[in-house]
Order: C-alpha cells, then sequence, then structure tokens
C-alpha cells in the first residue's frame, strides 16, 4: 500500500513510514505542494496511491466520486507527526483491509477516550470508520 500525504501533514511520514508503507510519498516531492486538489486527486489515482489527509475536501471529493484513489481522513486535530505516524502504525491491518474492499471509498481514523478507569495502556482507543458505497462501517 502506497500513500500520498497531503501538504497538511509533514513530509516526515514518508521516512518514518517506510517499513510499513513502501513507495509512499509526499506531495511536496510529487511536486504538488501548491496544486489544488482535483490536480492531487489525478495524481494519486495515476500512481496507485491512497491519499492521506487531515482536510475534509478529499474526504468530501471520495464521497461524490468514489476510488480511485481512496482516501484516509486523519482526524487527529493539531497533533505531532509522531501521533500520525503511530496512529497509521496501529491501523496497519484496517489499512489494508480498506484498501482491499473495491467498494471502499474513505477510511476516518482518529483517537478517542477510552472508558473512565481503564488501565494505562488502554487509555486512548483508535477509532476507525470507513465510507462503503452508501453505507458507513464501524
Amino acid at each position: 500500500m502506497k500513500l500520498l500525504f497531503d501538504q497538511n501533514l509533514s513530509h516526515r511520514l514518508v521516512s518514518l513510514l517506510a517499513a510499513e508503507f513502501p513507495g509512499s510519498e509526499h506531495v511536496r516531492q510529487a511536486g504538488l505542494a501548491s496544486a489544488p486538489d482535483p490536480a492531487v486527486w489525478t495524481y494519486a489515482a495515476a500512481q496507485g496511491l491512497v491519499i492521506v489527509s487531515k482536510d475534509t475536501d478529499f474526504q468530501h471529493r471520495a464521497l461524490l466520486l468514489g476510488p480511485p484513489p481512496k482516501v484516509v481522513w486523519v482526524r487527529l486535530g493539531n497533533c505531532s507527526t509522531s501521533a500520525v505516524a503511530d496512529l497509521l502504525r496501529k491501523r496497519h491491518a484496517d489499512l489494508l483491509a480498506f484498501e482491499a474492499d473495491p467498494v471502499a471509498s474513505f477510511l476516518a481514523l482518529s483517537w478517542r477516550p477510552a472508558e473512565p478507569g481503564a488501565a494505562m495502556g488502554e487509555r486512548l482507543l483508535i477509532q476507525a470508520a470507513y465510507w462503503r458505497g452508501n453505507r458507513m462501517s464501524p
């Protein structure tokens, strides 16, 4: 699975996640740092890349146009690059399943608080949902 990181995410994600997602790119590397969304969309589709973004623009485009390309919407708010990398690593299996699903167009990933009193390692759970045609799947 090859990812294309949008300009709202650090270019360092490419090297941080090279083992899990070889062949990934950042829009800056592709010469698309200031390109409009349709150009990024077209490039990702042509290169077989999954767009990873914190913006809702690509999520909306995925709902309207469907794949390819597929879109991963990172819903972490203002956070570190390592937090984004950790989220993508922890959801690697879900990302691969999402990529393999011929109908799924976007995957939303976020942290959500665990139940009060949960053990320290369980304080942050990862929430994932993806759009499959006309319904959202948890």
